[in-house]
């Protein structure tokens, strides 16, 4: 079996983060918010086998937490903040950073499996 020439993984990675198509960089990847294009109207690549799922998610919840846990426990140390205030700051400050993030986290996530032939975009 001949190894088709590697994909660049970096390069992919940003234009991902950037909602670019990986493979030429000139289209948007995403046709809505959170809706892959089914193909690059500009290079003619399938994006129909990419298996997002639940990872951007994952990595979005997980950086949400870890960036909001200090600051939340720092506030909690520092000043007398009223329950209801810290009802509506944290969660809503949660939701905004997730919907900022979520959009670039799944097209890199997307990036990283056409350049490393997973799933349905395969050698070749």
């Amino acid at each position: 079996m001949t190894e088709a020439a590697e994909r660049p993984l970096v390069p992919a990675l940003i234009l991902g983060l950037k909602g670019r198509c990986p493979s030429c960089g000139e289209a948007p990847l995403f046709g809505r918010f959170l809706r892959p294009l089914p193909e690059c109207p500009s290079c003619g690549q399938d994006w129909t086998p990419q298996r997002a799922d639940d990872l951007p998610a994952y990595i979005v919840v997980l950086t949400v937490g870890h960036v909001l846990a200090p600051f939340i426990c720092a506030m909690n140390l520092s000043y007398d903040v009223s329950m209801l205030v810290q009802m509506i700051l944290w969660p809503g400050l949660a939701l905004v950073m997730s919907l900022a993030m979520i959009q670039p986290v799944k097209g890199a996530v997307i990036a990283l499996q056409w350049a490393r032939h997973m799933h349905g975009f395969g050698r070749g």
